[in-house]
């Protein structure tokens, strides 16, 4: 396990990349060739992998910008996909259809509900290579986001929701989630500069109630190997919860002081083990 004690330096355990930006094609981010394949840097090398990121909940594919910049000024291409937020099994079936689309090989990444999201979507996929966990859930069948973050105290985020409750086309009611956004920095984003954190409690996008409730059916983290970022000061999904998650998925831990939006605050470090998890399992 690798433990970063704050601050915005880059691992120095891999390549040292550099920054760029990323580009959006319809319902999500994508670079590299015209259909998402990766582009091949000369006769006989390796191509490298596609790297596929998956938001979670109350933020959008925006929270990957930094690291999409490291990613592409490093060769590979990305794509960073729009996460429906509606339950994990549906939103695993939106994720594969970019999977489907994206040829060749693949390194998928899941930010906090996003774990659960590429843990159902991976499976069974071969051309899915690693999965990187970024303070993340990674469910085991029969569990739920909300079990999980319940499993160790630690989590503010029960007094920071703002429940929005609806009336859907068939007469019944659902509540979708947001974060308060006079309280979104403190619980979510608090070492992202203050003008940053508003503009994204600005544009959060809910997650439904019933999505952090809906147990997992499949883990991909069975049978694939697994990098997984734990940050210590996050006050959504507890440090303990992570620990135990990645423990029991064997995966290589880097643990950071951050914040919940740790690919906001620490996108070097987030690229870094990306491209770890990249080089490990793609020759």
């Amino acid at each position: 396990m690798v433990t970063i004690k704050g601050g915005r330096k880059r691992l120095v355990t891999g390549v040292v990349s550099a920054l760029t930006a990323g580009l959006a094609l319809g319902a999500f981010a994508l670079s590299g060739t015209a259909n998402g394949a990766p582009e091949t840097a000369g006769a006989g090398r390796q191509a490298k992998p596609t790297i596929v990121l998956e938001h979670g909940a109350f933020a959008d594919a925006s929270s990957w910008n930094g690291v999409i910049a490291d990613l592409r000024a490093d060769g590979y291409p990305v794509v960073a996909a729009a996460n429906p937020l509606r339950g994990p099994s549906s939103d695993a079936a939106a994720l594969r259809t970019v999977l489907d689309h994206v040829k060749g090989p693949k390194i998928l990444v899941g930010h906090s509900y996003g774990g659960n999201v590429i843990s159902a979507a991976a499976t069974g996929d071969s051309q899915v290579k690693a999965l990187v966990y970024v303070a993340a859930f990674l469910p085991a069948p029969g569990e739920s986001a909300l079990e999980l973050t319940n499993k160790y105290p630690g989590s503010t985020l029960p007094d920071a929701l703002d429940p929005a409750t609806y009336q859907q086309a068939d007469g019944s009611t659902a509540t979708d989630l947001y974060i308060q956004q006079d309280k979104f920095r403190h619980q979510f984003a608090a070492d992202v500069p203050a003008k940053q954190a508003a503009l994204m409690a600005a544009g959060q996008r809910p997650i439904a109630q019933s999505a952090l409730e809906e147990k997992a059916t499949t883990a991909a983290w069975k049978t694939k190997p697994s990098w997984d970022i734990v940050t210590t000061q996050d006050l959504n999904i507890p440090a303990a919860v992570q620990r135990f998650m990645a423990k029991r998925a064997h995966a290589h831990t880097t643990e950071v002081a951050a914040s919940h939006s740790v690919a906001v605050s620490h996108p070097h470090l987030v690229a870094d083990v990306i491209e770890r998890a990249a080089r490990a399992t793609v020759r």
